[in-house]
């Protein structure tokens, strides 16, 4: 076997991996950004865990095809590049939603989230969700207000019957 054909192999076991592990992919067209937008894209993704990288569409299509993620290949036309999320599973579309706001050249495609997948508009409705930590935090909100707000009104009781008293 030659080593070309042993080296493709190797990247769609790469891709089949990721998809595998990934709990989000989100396949988007970057035509059109320079070297200096698709830096910055790469470390926006970099800096939120997110695994982002151009493939050749056929090795692509292949490891979905292995993978049982056959339903992204009719998307897999012209330059395409696939972010993995692994921890956040809406942290690749938030992230290709939001540079895509100053950036009208990358558009987001398609995108499975957690075994369910998900087309333009969806996708955009998908990416405007709040992260995990900001849905934790105005939970934890939400329950400490109640509370803080009973303390409030102890101290005014306790601090008017000082007052009384004095």
């Amino acid at each position: 076997m030659s080593k070309a054909i042993e080296r493709k192999k190797e990247v769609v076991e790469e891709i089949k991996d990721k998809f595998n592990r990934a709990t989000a992919t989100v396949i988007v067209d970057y035509r059109g950004l320079d070297v200096e937008e698709s830096t910055e894209l790469r470390k926006q993704f970099r800096e939120a865990g997110v695994d982002y990288k151009v493939y050749r569409n056929t090795l692509v299509r292949r490891a979905a095809q292995e993978t049982g993620n056959e339903a992204l290949i009719e998307d897999l036309n012209g330059p395409n590049a696939i972010a993995f999320g692994f921890d956040d599973p809406i942290a690749p579309a938030k992230i290709a939603k939001n540079f895509a706001k100053n950036h009208e050249k990358l558009e987001l495609k398609v995108g499975v989230l957690e075994g369910e997948m998900y087309r333009g508009a969806q996708l955009e409705k998908i990416a405007s969700i709040p992260s995990r930590e900001e849905l934790i935090a105005k939970l934890l909100g939400s329950l400490k207000a109640p509370v803080s707000n009973f303390a409030y009104v102890l101290k005014a009781i306790a601090d008017k019957k000082q007052e009384e008293e004095a």
